[in-house]
């Protein structure tokens, strides 16, 4: 499976020491730049991520830093080894000074090396649903769902994921990596090729904890609940609050906990 890769190792346990071969999960670096394909360009800078569903990783990322507003602003992807350009419409000069990166981001940070978050902060999505309620027993239902689809994590148990549900509990689309941001990309930008309605009437759960940038992109795709099997951070709920969002933590063994928007969870 792309992604992993075999490392031998050893297993010291009470019973003694048993060498072999462990898969792990890949991580490497991706070089990502943007240009019109004439003479505007500027270099989005380096992701550390899990190779496999890159041209989707890239699309989301664009969209969630408002370079693009729709898949249709993508014109092609050139691509050799773990460097991307994308050809979008509409750059200028104005979009290379917003977007301007310095540094590095690992692949647990997915703002690390902006020059500020505040290029985020403005950055908003449609309007999100008011009407849309989930029940807890759907909530638990599709954690248990995302889990048995953790194709990477179930080979390595070292990567995210998160993953899109309908109202009823039907998973629309996956999204994994070693980065939580890489995996929420991934999931929008595979999202943004088929059909960017389907965020409207969905919710989402992530596998780990959930932090400021994922509310972000959840907000710009114009999803209004997020659902973390882990604790959300105290700028996600600001966030969450200020857009009207609604955020669960501590999501398993059928107990979580709403700190924002209870009026969308239903209790069976």
């Amino acid at each position: 499976m792309e992604g992993l890769t075999d490392v031998p190792a050893k297993w010291i346990t009470p019973d003694g020491v048993k060498k072999g071969i462990d898969t792990i999960c890949i991580e490497e670096a991706l070089s990502i730049s943007v240009s019109n394909g004439n003479d505007v360009s500027f270099s989005l800078g380096i992701t550390m991520r899990t190779p496999g569903n890159d041209i989707n990783l890239v699309t989301g990322l664009l969209f969630s830093e408002g370079i693009i507003n729709s898949n249709n602003q993508i014109i092609d992807f050139h691509t050799k080894n773990n460097q991307i350009t994308v050809i979008v419409t509409g750059l200028d000069d104005k979009t290379i000074s917003n977007f301007n990166r310095k540094n590095t981001s690992t692949a647990s940070c997915g703002v690390c090396g902006k020059e500020s978050i505040s290029n985020l902060l403005h950055i908003h999505g449609p309007e999100i649903s008011k009407d849309l309620v989930i029940n807890t027993s759907i909530i638990s239902q599709s954690i248990d769902e995302l889990r048995n689809q953790q194709k990477l994590f179930h080979d390595t148990g070292g990567t995210h994921a998160c993953g899109l549900f309908d109202k009823n509990g039907n998973l629309l689309f996956i999204g994994e990596d070693i980065g939580r941001h890489n995996a929420m990309d991934k999931l929008v930008g595979n999202v943004l090729s088929n059909s960017s309605h389907s965020f409207l009437e969905s919710f989402i759960i992530f596998s780990g904890r959930l932090s400021f940038e994922l509310v972000h992109k959840a907000r710009r795709a114009g999803i209004s609940i997020l659902v973390s099997i882990g604790a959300p951070s105290s700028l996600a709920i600001d966030i969450a609050i200020e857009h009207g969002l609604t955020i669960v933590g501590f999501a398993k063994n059928n107990n979580m906990t709403v700190y924002t928007g209870r009026a969308r969870i239903a209790n069976s």
